[in-house]
Formats: structure tokens, sequence, C-alpha cells
């Protein structure tokens, strides 16, 4: 057995361990949604049909906050659309990194959220990329439509959800995939810049426009390392 794969069957427990402590933070999440979800008047099979079929967190939340303000269809669709357009681009990401093929490659798209996404572009190899994104995504997809329908259930009984932390558990997971990732100071530079981005256009945009425009973030450091990657390459060979 070669070393490559000696490496990849001793690190794949981490992976799925990592995938489903993520799941479960975002499923409890599901918790919050199936409550907001009655409360803003949606039915249990329409709350459950949200989870099932969009199942884009940000895109659902907005979608009944929306609906429980008063707004009209329109507008949430809107909304929520916007902010499902990141797990578009994450598909472009994605592809060429999983070369998924046959019925894989059909189903996958339904997978590709933030937290699939993440656990697998955590990973060093294919294979392990793929482990990450089908426990995460599956995971996810599971404990957010069990949780969701938990949530719907108790409807009020369970009080303010911000009360139990879970608006926090899907951050904090997040913050634990990021970290070990800001290691390098052009990683560190794309983070501080998303941040800043975000923080100057959520007081004047709609939801779904910050997170868009953080994503630019990553466009203008990776142009900026790229165009100083080449003229290091080639002030290198003109000195050889």
């Amino acid at each position: 057995m070669c070393p490559t794969q000696l490496t990849q069957d001793k690190d794949r427990p981490a992976v799925i361990r990592q995938a489903l402590s993520i799941s479960l933070a975002t499923g409890l999440y599901g918790i919050s949604f199936g409550a907001l979800s009655i409360a803003a008047g949606l039915s249990l099979p329409q709350t459950m049909a949200l989870s099932l079929l969009m199942f884009t967190g940000s895109s659902q939340f907005a979608f009944v906050g929306i609906v429980g303000a008063g707004g009209g269809a329109a507008s949430a669709i809107a909304t929520s659309g916007l902010l499902g357009v990141r797990n578009g681009l994450y598909g472009v990401q994605m592809g060429p990194l999983l070369a998924l093929q046959g019925w894989k490659r059909v189903i996958a798209p339904h997978f590709t959220i933030d937290e699939s996404t993440a656990v697998s572009t955590a990973q060093t190899t294919k294979d392990l990329r793929r482990l990450g994104f089908w426990w995460a995504g599956i995971g996810v997809f599971v404990c957010w439509n069990v949780l969701t329908f938990v949530g719907a259930l108790a409807g009020n009984a369970i009080g303010d959800p911000k009360i139990w932390g879970l608006d926090a558990a899907a951050a904090a997971a997040f913050l634990g995939l990021l970290w070990p990732r800001l290691a390098s100071r052009t990683a560190q530079a794309c983070a501080a810049l998303a941040v800043v981005i975000a923080c100057i256009l959520i007081p004047f945009t709609p939801a779904g426009i910050p997170v868009l425009g953080a994503a630019c973030a990553a466009v203008v450091i990776g142009g900026w390392d790229a165009r100083r990657t080449k003229t290091e390459v080639t002030q290198e060979n003109a000195y050889e």
C-alpha cells in the first residue's frame, strides 16, 4: 500500500468526525427554522417542503422571515433566491475538485451547501474531499430535516430560539473549520477584506448582498496574489 493511501486511511475517521460535528451543529439550527416557520403562518407540510426541496438554510430563514413580516410571495422568493446564488458558485468550484460521474453528479448539486463545501475543500486529496462532501452534505440534510420537523411540531413552545444558542451553533462550527485555514498572509488578508466589505454592506443592502459582496474579496486577493506570483517567477527567470 502506497504512503498516500495509508495517509488517507488514517485521515478518514477525522474527516467523518468533522463532517458529523458540523452536521449536528447545523441540524440543531433546524429546530429554530421549524419553530419560526410555523410562527410565520406556514403549515407543517409547507415547512418540511422548504427543508426537503429548498435545503439552503439562510434562504429558508429569509423566506419565512418575509412571510412572517407580511411580505408578498414575490419578495420572499426574490430574497431567498438571491441568497441561494452562492450555492451555484460553490458548484463551479466543487465540480473540478470532486470530478463526480454518473448518478452522483446528478444528485450532488442538492447537497452542495456551505457545510459540504467547507468540509470538502479543507481536505488534501480527491478521495478525502469526496468523503467530506458526502458525509457533510447528507449529514446536514438528515439532521436539518429531522430537527426541522421537531421544531415545527414544538412551534412556539420552545420560546425564542436564540435563548438556546441555536443561532450561534452554525457560525461556531464554521469558525472551527475556517480558523486552521488562516495560516497564510493571503488567507488572512482575504478574510479581513471580506469582513470589511460585509460590515459596510449590511446596513444599506438587502439580505444576500453582503454575502455576495464579501465573496468579491476572494477575487480581489486572488488576482493580486496571482500577479505577485507571476512577477516573482518572471524575476527569478530573468535572474537565472
